[in-house]
């Protein structure tokens, strides 16, 4: 666990929750424990998903079950996943119990939103389905990216920077979910396009990866409602082959194809769509907050959807 850890990501969700407290007008400190336990999450997450999906890569380096063997990865998400909600129990003090038992019920529905998520898409690649369209992308966005990584986040930090008025209705922890969704979806994309277009040695992950592995991205959801019928019967007989069995020409077949029909152009522009709508929601959800961490959190959303890596 210390091992993976260390080579640990950019921290954005703990970032967003410690952030989004200060803007506030809390202690980041009273915050702690709770963005440490949603950084547990996240790893063990990624340790699963990496099973799940077949991955490669991950942070620049093969994955855990590549290096260590699926029983191990396994087991050692599971310890993160152990080790995070004993930690959480160290809120209940510092917090008092209502508050507490408030921020364990964020993260109870932070973890039943992303395993339907997950199961949203496995289920597809499982069913071999073409005619993922936006609407059923996005849906899968919001459980899967957008409850974890960015509106709970932002909740919880709220929450514990002004208990007494999320209490007495003052502050609505709902008004975060419109920009949380609209910002993680267009992270989500902008995350989905890197992984066709970007390095590896920058994205840190195999570079076409989505593709071997089936994923229905925005972009290849496109592709499968715009292809005629003879690219359609390819796509899912590739798509129906095991993951070692999906060559670097089929890849590459795919790739083509995208770029005849502008699926990435098309990812792209919806992916700009939602930054403006995440802007318009920040102005409101954020007004009268606090400086500096308010302009820190401007410049994390741009950096999230502008990003190269």
């Amino acid at each position: 666990m210390r091992d993976y850890i260390e080579t640990s990501g950019k921290g954005l969700r703990p970032a967003l929750l410690l952030a989004t407290c200060e803007a506030f007008g809390g202690n980041s400190e009273n915050a702690r424990v709770s963005a440490a336990v949603l950084e547990l999450l996240h790893n063990a997450f990624l340790i699963h998903d990496d099973i799940e999906d077949q991955s490669d890569f991950r942070r620049g380096r093969e994955c855990m079950h590549k290096r260590l063997g699926v029983p191990l990865a396994i087991n050692t998400g599971d310890g993160m996943q152990s080790l995070a909600l004993r930690l959480l129990r160290q809120n209940l003090g510092p917090l008092g119990p209502e508050t507490g038992m408030r921020v364990v019920d964020e993260f109870d529905h932070l973890l039943q939103q992303s395993i339907e998520g997950q199961a949203l898409e496995l289920g597809w690649i499982r069913d071999n389905r073409l005619n993922v369209d936006a609407s059923d992308y996005l849906r899968m966005c919001l459980k899967k990216t957008c409850w974890y990584s960015f509106i709970h986040p932002m909740r919880i930090g709220a929450l514990i920077a002004r208990p007494h008025d999320v209490a007495s209705g003052a502050l609505n922890l709902d008004d975060f979910n419109a920009f949380g969704f609209f910002l993680g979806a267009a992270f989500q994309i902008q995350d989905d396009v890197l992984n066709l277009v970007g390095s590896q040695d920058s994205y840190g992950k195999e570079i076409g990866g989505d593709i071997y592995e089936g994923k229905r991205t925005l972009m290849l959801g496109q592709l499968g409602l715009k292809a005629e019928e003879p690219e359609q019967a390819r796509l899912a007989e590739m798509l129906s082959n095991p993951r070692d069995a999906r060559s670097t020409q089929d890849v590459a077949w795919v790739l083509e194809r995208m770029s005849h029909y502008g699926s990435i152009r098309y990812a792209q522009d919806a992916a700009n769509d939602l930054l403006a709508a995440a802007r318009n929601e920040f102005a409101r959800v954020f007004a009268g907050t606090e400086d500096p961490p308010r302009a820190f959190l401007g410049q994390f959303m741009d950096y999230l959807v502008t990003r190269q890596v």
